[in-house]
């Protein structure tokens, strides 16, 4: 049996991050979304730049 997921599309991606500004938890942004929570936090990791200076 293979598992079937679908990549977030650039809507989500631009709802996901304008509800992190307002600070949405990711459990709500993933609800809203429709999506499981570790993908929410895999987009943000992969996609979120840090200046460690």
């Amino acid at each position: 049996m293979s598992l079937c997921y679908s990549q977030l599309t650039l809507l989500d991606r631009k709802r996901l991050f304008h509800l992190r500004e307002r600070k949405v938890s990711v459990s709500e942004i993933a609800r809203q979304l429709g999506r499981h929570r570790s993908t929410i936090y895999r987009e943000l990791k992969r996609n979120t730049f840090q200046d460690h200076e």
